[in-house]
């Protein structure tokens, strides 16, 4: 009977996981460019009650006698699935329609990728900088920060689908700004596997082995361009009345395998006062 009391703690540890994943979703359900976690379960070890495979007659069993020992968390799974775009009145924000995200610099200097468009200018000798909210300078197409110049006002800006940054034309394009002798344009990126990308926190991932390296959306061929928005936030993608359908399932489950541990308990009350 303790092989009961151990499956169903691992049970309990499990939904445990689960319950906090769903409570992470359920608590950024309005951060911008949130995407939703999935906790992924699998069985554990299974221990062969029978060392033979026939039975009496020496005829072979058409099924073998195992018996599970509990379950755990085998992945938690971001869903990258596209996000409602939010209308704002700030011309620095930006929604991403599509795969792509945007690259970022961290304080120690890593770049960083991230679908959350909140962005702002912070005043620098150089100019302008666009930043996000936490104040990460947002790279451009070639890896560079950009700068917008001091008289540039942020109502004549304009930003195309494309990613140009620039001013808008009388035709409705945007006429781009050019530093340098090139085209300033937001630096977006595409990753093969975007759920093997590392959470860092503030909305942010970082590149690791399962993720791949970062495809370049200018010049990438057989890749699908995003498209920015401007004026518009990408929302979280949370679905809360599914999410509250996960933790109610989650819930019962976990009481479940607390019965199934008081059951053991009380059977093993009962053995132990057996008398002779």
């Amino acid at each position: 009977m303790m092989r009961s009391l151990w499956t169903a703690a691992s049970g309990m540890r499990a939904q445990q996981t689960n319950v906090d994943t769903i409570a992470n979703n359920l608590a950024n359900v309005n951060t911008a460019g949130y995407k939703t976690q999935e906790a992924s379960f699998k069985s554990l070890l299974y221990q062969n009650l029978q060392s033979t495979s026939t039975n009496n007659a020496g005829e072979n069993k058409p099924v073998a006698a195992e018996v599970g020992l509990g379950t755990r968390v085998s992945a938690i799974t971001s869903m990258f699935k596209q996000g409602n775009l939010t209308s704002t009145t700030n011309p620095f924000s930006m929604a991403i329609e599509g795969d792509g995200f945007f690259s970022v610099r961290s304080a120690d200097g890593d770049v960083l990728y991230t679908r959350d468009g909140n962005l702002n200018i912070s005043p620098t000798i150089q100019g302008n900088m666009l930043v996000t909210s936490d104040g990460y300078p947002v790279l451009d197409q070639m890896g560079n920060n950009i700068y917008l110049p001091t008289n540039f006002a942020a109502k004549d800006m304009a930003v195309s689908e494309q990613g140009v940054i620039g001013f808008p034309g009388e035709d409705g394009n945007v006429r781009p700004l050019v530093v340098d002798g090139y085209e300033v344009r937001l630096g977006l990126y595409q990753f093969n596997n975007p759920a093997g990308l590392e959470k860092t926190g503030s909305n942010n991932f970082a590149v690791t082995v399962a993720s791949g390296d970062p495809i370049a959306e200018t010049g990438a061929a057989n890749l699908t361009s995003s498209k920015v928005h401007q004026f518009y936030i990408e929302a979280s993608n949370v679905d809360v009345a599914n999410e509250m359908v996960n933790l109610i399932v989650a819930q019962r489950a976990y009481e479940m395998n607390s019965k199934a541990i008081q059951a053991t308990d009380e059977m093993m009350g009962q053995a132990n006062a057996l008398r002779r």
